[in-house]
């Protein structure tokens, strides 16, 4: 009989026996004897309540020690199972091993088949259901997750048999990694782009991706702890972007870190011999305010519009960050050399082919749609390009933006009063693709004049063969010569600050013929260092090597 059931039947029973006869005597004759009619309603309950108390806590003393009882037979039992699961398992990931070392690993997609027998010997450890019910739900993917961490030392044998060349770029970096991705393929890598990204306003610079959180992955914890736990099985090398951005999603970052701790489903790929690479974008990641607002001539930070946003922008903020991105990145690409804070561990490298783009895309003869074609300028005009992406959100209440723009167009409408014929062009808000008709029809670009180097568009003017001006910074070209001598010798880029932009710029406005031939540099110097194709085989080199077992640690820090 089970406990329920005798829990029925004792309850039952002590609704007729909890009180004596005697007692019942004993009650019924000073309840008529001594208590007033109208008390009697009243106080009855009362007392037989009193009465009932002793004998009803000794039954529930008496069911709760059988109940115990059994759920400890119970849990003894599921840990009995558990135990004896435990002790089978280093036996089944060596028979595993073998079976996948007689396959052989050359081609990744070969180890699709060993990825899903490996799930199924792990499900099957941790007593859960081999085949997931669809959708899964969250606490099985959790409960999943937990025990590949809590076995992770005695899986990673079996993780190792399945690493090939399965490389997967979790996160956007615009459209580099797109890019960079495809030309993997190409050198015979398994090579995919998940895009977690929720925030619409960030997709027009996004050229594709493989997989979307909201289109093909749900949204919610299932979705993401599922799309995880398929990388896991599904990937070796996890490619990652952007400060704050080593992560799968918000959500499946809770919900491992309210179960596991903070960054757990990043420490378990660390755990299961899974190999991290990371992607620096812009001034705050890993280095403090405080260290950037050092940089001369003259302090970027002092225009930035998030000087004083903390929750954007400070010392404990990007520190915190550095020091989490770099215990758990086995590489790091960077491009511009600001050797401080964290950025000065040797596993950050200077890495411009990551920053990469397709010349085809870019193309210095592509054609114009009619939409963007602009009208032609008297002889001797000047289109001039000048970009602030989210231009309000990134821009001063006084004007004062990192892109000096509050430098260049009081010196345009300057020039213009000497009679110089210049076209702006001040796109905002146009998708990545479809800007470049207009790029393609600009004279000379207009980038940053305090920060120290340049980002996309200057990369992408440089592959559209235009000329550049931007603030390249010695201290930084220096840096990156020690690592890439080529790349600091070759850089075409026209070095200004606002003292002698104006100098530079009417030059070049004067000179049609030195801006072709910037311009053919630039688009030479693109195609070698920032082509997806150059990108492709200096990662090809990168993962393996990590694969390997190479550190590439920098020889300098």
């Amino acid at each position: 009989m089970g406990s329920y059931d005798r829990l029925v039947k004792r309850v039952a029973r002590a609704g007729v026996n909890t009180v004596p006869a005697e007692w019942k005597q004993e009650l019924k004759s000073r309840l008529n004897s001594s208590l007033k009619p109208d008390l009697k309603a009243e106080l009855k309950p009362e007392i037989m309540a009193e009465l009932k108390a002793g004998p009803m806590a000794e039954l529930k003393a008496e069911l709760r020690a059988e109940l115990r009882a059994e759920l400890e037979t119970e849990l003894k039992a599921e840990l009995l199972r558990s135990v004896g699961r435990l002790h089978d398992l280093s036996g089944r990931v060596a028979a595993f091993r073998a079976a996948v070392g007689a396959e052989g690993s050359a081609n990744p997609t070969s180890m699709d088949a060993a990825a899903r027998e490996l799930r199924r010997l792990v499900r099957s450890a941790a007593g859960l259901p081999v085949d997931r019910c669809d959708p899964p739900a969250a606490d099985d993917l959790l409960a999943e997750v937990a025990f590949l961490h809590c076995a992770a030392h005695t899986l990673k044998p079996a993780f190792d048999a399945l690493a090939s060349r399965r490389v997967l770029f979790c996160g956007q970096s615009y459209y580099n990694v797109w890019y960079l991705s495809r030309a993997l393929r190409h050198l015979g890598w398994k090579a995919d782009v998940y895009n977690w990204d929720s925030n619409p306003g960030n997709w027009i610079y996004y050229h594709g991706e493989d997989y979307r959180l909201g289109g093909d992955i749900p949204v919610g914890v299932e979705g993401e702890l599922g799309f995880y736990l398929l990388a896991i099985y599904g990937y070796d090398v996890f490619h990652f972007s952007n400060a704050h951005g080593i992560a799968f999603g918000w959500g499946v970052q809770s919900a491992v870190a309210q179960r596991l701790g903070m960054h757990a489903e990043i420490h378990l790929l660390k755990a299961l011999g899974k190999k991290v690479v990371y992607s620096h974008n812009g001034c705050l990641d890993g280095v403090s305010q405080t260290a950037f607002a050092k940089w001369g001539p003259e302090s970027v930070c002092a225009i930035c519009r998030w000087q004083h946003e903390p929750s954007v922008c400070s010392d404990e903020r990007n520190l915190a960050w550095g020091q989490f991105r770099n215990s758990v990145a086995d590489f790091q690409c960077t491009l511009g050399g600001n050797r401080v804070d964290c950025n000065a561990d040797r596993r950050v490298h200077e890495v411009p082919e990551f920053y990469c783009l397709d010349p085809e895309l870019w193309h210095p003869e592509m054609a114009i749609p009619e939409q963007y074609r602009l009208p032609s300028l008297p002889d001797g005009g000047v289109r001039l390009y000048h970009a602030v992406g989210h231009r309000d959100e990134r821009t001063r209440s006084d004007g004062l933006n990192i892109k000096s723009s509050h430098v260049y167009l009081p010196l345009i409408e300057r020039l213009r009063t000497e009679g110089m014929v210049l076209d702006l062009i001040q796109p905002t808000g146009i998708p990545n693709r479809e800007v470049r008709f207009l790029q393609a029809q600009a004279d000379i670009f207009l980038d940053m004049l305090t920060y120290g180097w340049f980002g996309a568009n200057i990369r992408e003017a440089m592959m559209l063969a235009k000329p550049v001006i931007c603030f390249i910074r010695p201290e930084w070209l220096e840096s990156v010569r020690e690592e890439l001598p080529d790349y600091a010798e070759e850089l075409p880029v026209v070095s200004a600050t606002p003292h002698t932009v104006e100098s530079v710029l009417r030059d070049l406005i004067a000179d049609p013929e030195r801006r072709r031939e910037i311009g053919r540099r630039s688009r030479d110097f693109a195609l070698k260092w920032h082509s997806a194709a150059a990108g492709a085989t200096r990662f090809d080199r990168i993962y393996a090597a990590l694969l390997a077992g190479d550190p590439l640690l920098r020889r300098s820090a």
